[in-house]
């Protein structure tokens, strides 16, 4: 039987503690206070902070449910012959872990034993857990649930700015805009705090949303002076291309600001030639007369302003998510938006600029130190010399000891109990049966494994399929760090003393690194490893050196780069781009054939995202009853005129289908969706998975999966009587 944490008897602090959200990139500021003799140990009141300025909203306001939440592992977890769960103690589980990789990698060799690691975890654990699959496992095959998130944005920025920090500005900087745009992304539910940051510019009549869906964030600024672009799912590149089109054919450009900071504008004009706005319009269904009005707005300037050579507040910013970057030519559209940025005058100029919206807790620092499978600390290329000996010396091992790049997500995953492929999986902080793309596939690639290994709190989704589950702390339980959308290093706090028998990740690696007889140094205390990560960034493009602890315990704000000696960068390309001559590198992009797109043209397209109350594959939400009864089941949307066609009614069970599996949920009508578009949540498991349906076909640059297009039919499910 599995052992549930006793809410009642959770030892706690005497004193409040100031920390953050465990959720999203906002990392919204809360206290915690001891609630003595209560279910929840803790009381969470909202606290002043430049992100979410004294706001949290309802999955910040009840997070604190989870510390006492029933269903908590407080004991490992075995399977036995019988395939039922049975506790045992630490030393055997670990001592059970450690035989597993020795014989995997006796037997297979080192690279057959993978890692997964996740977006959620502190800069601490993403650090060690890097560290630990290439020096005490010694495999190349580690990479984490970010692939899924952000890695078209991270592609596209490093290869125009030469680096990849999602917001190179502070957050209140959109305060005084005139103009936003907002490219595929939902803020007003995902991360509502946010949304304040846009009232200038909505009150300016300058916010302009894309999206397929009149979502709430569409409806701050169709509901006011400002635009709701609405275009065919998958279409966004072509949107921006007519636009960039515009802005070159109506002399809206910034030449001065293009000749002086930019590699590759010739290019980019002739990229964008073809696209005037009417043939645009044919391809993305959005007005020829709202191309040219966007791309006029965008490069409209307010009264009183200096220019390029000293932008005032009022000015202009580009902002895109998750909507436009996950598809196979994600990386390809967040360079269009760059492009556009660029051709605009904005990246680097005070009062405007380009950014993208982290959405993981610590999506922006987990991918800087060790756990992407290209990078090492410090957001180094794991393939350079110099960073490969950096980090050789940092670690007392021999330079070729440490392995080469490993495979993205996706290919990891296929990989799974295959000849040649993956037998052996740690899996930290995701719950990849529900979040990853055709997850029907995932999750038998989980089902041909010798040993899988889940790190959890609950038994989520994915911890059900282990071999060993290893139960660590939450949130409020750990010391670490995160580092928010806007590149700053905060720090998190303990608040309550986590449930007896449940042990810290950084111990957790830290034994199974000594039972491989792992050469260098396992700390297992968060300041301990955060002055290891340290030197492990220092001189790297993510450089943390000049941070610790005690300047984060003093309010201090650090933003990196934070070079040792210097005092932070919260204000990126002011001078220069991070490439080695100062300038932004143009790419031109074009746009190419879509077999999924060219599918859902005979049939529907279905886009999946993110509801207020949950978030990702809702293993935390949906333990919360608040949330939980709120929105209890995956709800559909489509179209009226799209149900009728199909019989189908308001709150009728319908069921999705493709060739790679079945979805099922209940009919949600609205004419906010656009009549050839369905959308699904993602936070649901079981035969409500839209990952079921979508597809593991990636974009060649990041290899980010086509989470946002998926080619689906659509029926009403018969009930049977009685």
């Amino acid at each position: 039987m599995t052992t549930l944490a006793e809410p009642s008897v959770v030892p706690q602090h005497a004193a409040a503690t100031a920390t953050h959200c465990p959720y999203c990139a906002l990392q919204c500021a809360m206290t915690l206070t001891p609630a003595a003799g209560r279910a929840v140990p803790v009381e969470v009141a909202p606290r002043d902070f430049p992100t979410n300025r004294g706001g949290l909203c309802k999955k910040g306001w009840t997070s604190a449910e989870l510390l006492g939440g029933a269903g908590r592992l407080t004991a490992p977890l075995v399977r036995g012959a019988d395939g039922r769960f049975t506790e045992t103690g630490w030393d055997e589980a670990l001592d059970l872990v450690a035989r597993g990789i020795r014989r995997t990698r006796l037997e297979h060799g080192a690279d057959a034993v993978g890692v997964f690691g996740g977006g959620g975890l502190t800069n601490e654990k993403a650090y060690l857990l890097g560290k630990f699959a290439r020096i005490a496992v010694g495999t190349s095959r580690i990479d984490y649930n970010g692939r899924f998130c952000m890695s078209s944005a991270a592609a596209a920025g490093s290869r125009a700015f030469g680096l990849d920090r999602g917001l190179p500005f502070p957050v209140e900087d959109l305060d005084g805009a005139s103009t936003i745009l907002l490219l595929g992304t939902n803020v007003a539910e995902t991360m509502p705090p946010f949304a304040g940051h846009l009232a200038g510019a909505q009150s300016a009549g300058g916010l302009i949303v894309v999206d397929p869906r009149r979502t709430p964030t569409a409806r701050l600024a169709g509901d006011g002076a400002g635009l709701h672009v609405q275009p065919t799912p998958g279409s966004d590149l072509a949107l921006l291309l007519g636009i960039t089109h515009v802005v070159f054919a109506e002399g809206l450009v910034d030449e001065g600001y293009l000749a002086a900071r930019t590699s590759g504008a010739r290019g980019l004009r002739r990229s964008v030639a073809a696209w005037w706005p009417e043939r645009t319009a044919s391809v993305t269904g959005v007005p020829a007369a709202t191309i040219r009005a966007v791309a006029r707005r965008l490069a409209s300037r307010p009264a009183g302003d200096a220019g390029t050579a000293g932008r005032p507040a009022g000015g202009t910013y580009i902002l895109t998510g998750r909507g436009v970057e996950q598809h196979i030519d994600g990386t390809d559209t967040a360079t269009a938006a760059i492009n556009l940025a660029l051709a605009l005058g904005l990246p680097g100029t005070p009062g405007s600029g380009y950014g993208t919206l982290t959405g993981q807790g610590n999506g922006q620092g987990g991918r800087e130190h060790g756990q992407k499978a290209d990078q090492l600390p410090g957001y180094r290329k794991i393939t350079d010399p110099a960073a490969r000996a950096h980090l050789a010396a940092v670690w007392g091992v021999p330079e070729a000891s440490i392995p080469g790049p490993g495979v993205p997500a996706v290919e990891l995953l296929a990989s799974l109990g295959r000849p040649g492929g993956v037998r052996t999986l740690l899996v930290h902080g995701s719950n990849l049966v529900v979040s990853a793309p055709n997850a029907a596939s995932v999750r038998s690639g989980l089902g041909r494994l010798d040993l899988l290994v889940v790190c959890d709190f609950f038994l989520s989704e994915t911890a059900a399929l282990a071999d060993v589950v290893l139960p660590v702390r939450q949130w409020a339980e750990e010391e670490g760090t995160m580092t928010s959308l806007e590149g700053r290093v905060i720090r998190r706090l303990r608040a309550v003393a986590a449930p007896d028998g449940v042990r810290d990740e950084l111990q957790i690696l830290a034994e199974l690194a000594r039972r491989l007889d792992a050469p260098s140094a396992w700390p297992d205390e968060p300041r301990a490893v955060f002055e290891e990560l340290r030197l492990a960034s220092e001189g790297g493009i993510a450089d943390y050196s000049g941070i610790d602890y005690g300047l984060l315990d003093a309010g201090e704000a650090a933003h990196w780069p934070y070079p040792r000696g210097s005092t932070g960068t919260p204000r990126l390309f002011a001078d220069r781009f991070a490439h080695p001559d100062g300038l932004a590198r143009i790419v031109s992009v074009a746009r190419h054939p879509h077999p999924e797109r060219e599918a859902a043209a005979a049939r529907l397209t279905l886009v999946t995202g993110r509801l207020l109350e949950h978030y990702q594959s809702g293993a935390q939400t949906r333990r919360v009853a608040e949330l939980r009864d709120a929105q209890p089941v995956a709800r559909i949307t489509l179209h009226p005129a799209t149900a009728e066609a199909h019989g189908i009614a308001d709150g009728d069970p319908i069921e999705l289908g493709n060739d790679r599996g079945r979805v099922r949920g209940l009919a949600s009508l609205s004419t906010d969706i656009r009549p050839d578009t369905l959308f699904a949540p993602f936070h649901y498991p079981g035969d409500e998975t839209a990952n079921l349906v979508t597809s593991d076909a990636v974009d060649p640059v990041s290899s980010m999966p086509e989470f946002k297009t998926a080619a689906v039919t659509v029926r009403r499910i018969i009930v049977e009587a009685g």
